[in-house]
């Protein structure tokens, strides 16, 4: 049986050459090239099956020469699938990649990053990299509760780390061969809220969640639902809503919550930005915080200190969640050994966002 992450030790598959292709066309080495550098010397009905032969193959024009140096590319992998719109105010993927980048400068490693619009345009760039021998590697963001990608960079001997995939034993059994993987126990972190929380008196607690599908956002679903069943607490007065991490639907589910019957007495945004969005939302409506409303981000960072009042905040060491992702993937292209590691436990800062709820 074979070990949760061995497969993705496995040496990359044999990259496709213009033999295969000559091959598998019934034509020669020579019409290979001339129809794939676009000379002449071959018919157009010849060229354009020798095309379609290439593309099913997944050639690509530089692979062989690289793959016959037998060197590394000397370049890491970054994919980030989500709109665009929502990173410029968020900090935590600037942090994140600060502190990779500072491990990789010091092995003269570069760090190819692209930004894309969703999952299927990730894993065809995982191929064209893996195919054009672009990367040696990748740091694989976002995990999925049902995600393809294990699966594909297993397949494609790409050597991969998730970075915030579930700890083994909550990892679904049915579940892709696992990636090495780095992670945060995001149920310890949301208990430390709710113990807060509910400590100051909290009973109508919701959680302003991030992009559904992600399994971070679903660990710290199940968390507060579990911890809040724990404590006795209404699971109607604690719950979840989920939004794309903008200040927009930070701010538009904060009006909805406030507008409700029984408004909620605290909030958890899932970032800095939300929660910024949501004091201004209670600002601009005469809601004290936290006279009437206590305010908790799930993300440090400087907005929240500087914000009237100091919002209340889970501070953790991003750049060095970083730093343990790089190393990892460098360990493993080394021939370190597939693993899962834990990072640190992020901790509460309490400051002025959070009191007592109103009697």
């Amino acid at each position: 049986m074979t070990a949760p992450g061995e497969a993705a030790r496995r040496k990359p598959a044999r990259r496709p050459t213009i033999k295969d292709i000559a091959r598998r066309a019934g034509v020669s080495e020579s019409a290979v090239s001339f129809a794939l550098n676009d000379r002449p010397g071959v018919s157009e009905d010849t060229r354009a099956r020798i095309r379609k032969v290439a593309d099913e193959l997944g050639w690509q024009a530089n692979s062989a020469a690289r793959a016959l140096s037998g060197e590394r590319a000397g370049c890491l992998g970054l994919v980030l699938a989500r709109p665009a719109r929502t990173l410029g105010v968020e900090s935590f993927f600037l942090q994140l990649v600060s502190g990779i980048q500072e491990v990789l400068s010091a092995r003269r490693t570069a760090l190819l990053f692209q930004v894309v619009e969703d999952l299927d345009t990730e894993c065809a760039l995982y191929r064209r990299w893996w195919a054009e021998r672009r990367v040696d590697g990748v740091l694989v963001v976002d995990p999925r509760t049902d995600d393809p990608r294990p699966a594909l960079l297993t397949a494609l001997g790409l050597p991969a780390v998730a970075i915030g995939g579930p700890a083994p034993d909550v990892a679904e059994p049915s579940a892709a061969p696992l990636l090495t993987t780095v992670w945060a126990d995001d149920a310890a972190a949301m208990a430390r809220i709710l113990d807060h929380l509910h400590g100051l008196g909290h009973r109508r607690i919701v959680h302003i969640a991030g992009l559904p599908g992600l399994a971070h956002t679903a660990r710290r679903i199940h968390s507060l639902r579990t911890e809040a069943a724990r404590r006795g607490l209404d699971v109607r007065q604690v719950r979840s809503i989920t939004t794309d991490y903008s200040d927009a639907e930070g701010a538009e589910a904060t009006r909805r919550l406030l507008d409700a019957a029984e408004p909620p007495t605290a909030l958890i945004y899932d970032n800095d930005v939300m929660a910024i969005a949501g004091a201004s939302v209670a600002a601009g409506r005469g809601i004290p915080v936290p006279g009437r409303l206590s305010i908790v981000a799930w993300d440090d960072s400087p907005l929240c200190r500087v914000a009237h009042p100091p919002l209340t905040a889970l501070v953790r060491d991003t750049a060095g969640f970083g730093r343990l992702a790089a190393g990892e993937l460098l360990d493993l292209l080394d021939g370190g050994p597939a693993r899962t590691t834990e990072g640190e436990l992020p901790h509460l800062e309490p400051r002025e966002s959070t009191g007592p709820p109103p009697a």
